[in-house]
């Protein structure tokens, strides 16, 4: 039998902001915080920061020691969305032209989806259009008090894309769905909180360091355990209290043969914080 690829290492040091509107930052902890950096372009999706992130997504799949990961916009929006220069730019271009097109730049960004730890985004500012949607495929999402979130697609004359008639109502449910896609309006932090499109609203100038202790605090759990629950969860969780049960009766029997099950146990006892070496 083959033996499998050799797991690698994400090297922050392979994302330059200057070139790539990305920067990547990784801790001690298994932390992995992820800033769009364009301001100037309030980090609109690029196509260096595209290509970028794709980079970044099967670098974060294949580290085993990435154990959580923080997305954030630099200065003073998290994501405008995608550049909208050449929307109109070529009037003649066929709609399968364009599908291909589209496809590849959704499943680029979606590409976060697939890695296997808990993803936080950390909304530090208006999170427009696509934009959106990159908050929406986290796992949490906590925001500033700057925080703004919109999906006013229909107001450019376009349906909406990234899959967002899929994650939106994953977050918020059809109805508040429907209300922010129709007519497009954007809603502040309180309004967000009150949706459950996010779990908390920080000072905008905690907003930083409560992102990274959160992401902290979850690095810090099993890692086995925590990667099956977030297959478990994947796509809204299970669809049926049976496949629930099919699920967690192998699931939680693979973390009861770990060592980490141990530790965890020997902490509980000893009132101390658990040390999970992810065996």
């Amino acid at each position: 039998m083959a033996n499998p690829p050799p797991k690698t290492r994400m090297n922050p040091a392979d994302f330059v902001p200057e070139d790539d509107h990305l920067r990547v930052e990784k801790d001690n902890s298994g932390l992995v915080i992820v800033t769009l950096d364009y301001p100037e372009r309030r980090n609109a999706m690029s196509d260096p920061m595209t290509a970028a992130w794709v980079r970044l997504c099967a670098a974060l799949q294949s580290d085993d020691t990435v154990k959580a990961v923080v997305v954030t916009g630099e200065g003073k929006a998290f994501c405008s969305g995608g550049d909208l220069g050449w929307l109109g730019s070529d009037p003649d271009a066929s709609v399968d032209t364009l599908r291909s097109r589209m496809k590849i730049f959704y499943q680029s960004w979606l590409a976060m989806r697939e890695v296997p730890v808990p993803v936080i985004a950390s909304i530090n500012g208006p999170a427009i259009g696509a934009g959106a949607c990159i908050a929406l495929m986290a796992d949490i999402r906590i925001a500033g008090q700057w925080a703004k979130f919109g999906v006013p697609f229909l107001q450019l004359g376009l349906h909406p894309g990234m899959a967002t008639t899929y994650l939106l109502p994953e977050v918020v449910g059809v109805a508040a769905a429907r209300d922010l896609l129709y007519t497009g309006r954007v809603i502040d932090a309180e309004r967000m909180l009150a949706l459950g499109l996010v779990s908390e609203v920080c000072d905008q100038d905690q907003l930083g360091n409560r992102a990274r202790e959160l992401g902290q605090q979850i690095a810090a759990n099993a890692p086995i355990a925590t990667r099956l629950l977030k297959s478990a969860l994947r796509d809204g969780g299970m669809s049926t209290l049976d496949a629930a049960v099919q699920w967690e009766a192998v699931a939680q029997p693979v973390t009861m043969a770990t060592s980490d099950l141990h530790e965890g146990l020997r902490a509980a006892r000893e009132k101390r914080p658990p040390h999970f070496a992810g065996e």
